[in-house]
């Protein structure tokens, strides 16, 4: 998995992207239905769709913070490129897109996440949300991979509820 993440005053981008052997348009129609993604982002708890291009999102920010926000796509190419941001006022402001290209040699698509946001707190918050694990960049990355294991194999691999082998 590629992964990037860049910091400035008051933004933090982070750039991460993973092979999914799957169409692109099986991947696409999955992401453009926004409630789907709590099911592969950890600290996102609830999408409600508003309407084709608004919605309404709550996640659970650094130390249980909650945080709730609407969102609008921008831009919208069936199959290949979805672009959102928050709306003005947001508790989280944040834009990104979601690309899929086939990958070389007929491996499937790269499914590339793009998302900037602007973390509570500035760069202390962002530091702090690190450290407890709840920071975006964890988050979108260890989310591509649930992605791509629900769209590979139906279901979610976890050790959750099994017995500790003690």
């Amino acid at each position: 998995m590629e992964a990037k993440t860049q910091i400035t005053p008051g933004s933090i981008k982070v750039d991460k992207s993973i092979t999914i052997d799957m169409a692109p348009e099986v991947l696409y129609r999955f992401w453009r239905n926004p409630e789907n993604i709590p099911f592969v982002i950890r600290n996102i708890k609830s999408v409600k769709k508003i309407d084709d291009t608004r919605s309404h999102w709550t996640a659970r920010g650094p130390v249980g913070m909650k945080m709730e926000w609407d969102s609008k796509i921008i831009n919208d190419t069936e199959n290949g490129q979805i672009d959102w941001r928050s709306v003005e006022g947001s508790e989280l402001p944040n834009s990104g897109s979601v690309f899929f290209r086939k990958a070389p040699g007929d491996r499937g698509t790269e499914v590339r996440v793009i998302f900037r946001y602007d973390p509570p707190g500035g760069t202390v918050g962002a530091t702090v949300a690190k450290l407890f694990g709840d920071e975006p960049s964890q988050q979108i990355a260890d989310g591509l991979r649930k992605f791509k294991q629900i769209m590979e194999t139906g279901e979610i691999a976890t050790i959750i509820g099994q017995p500790s082998g003690k």
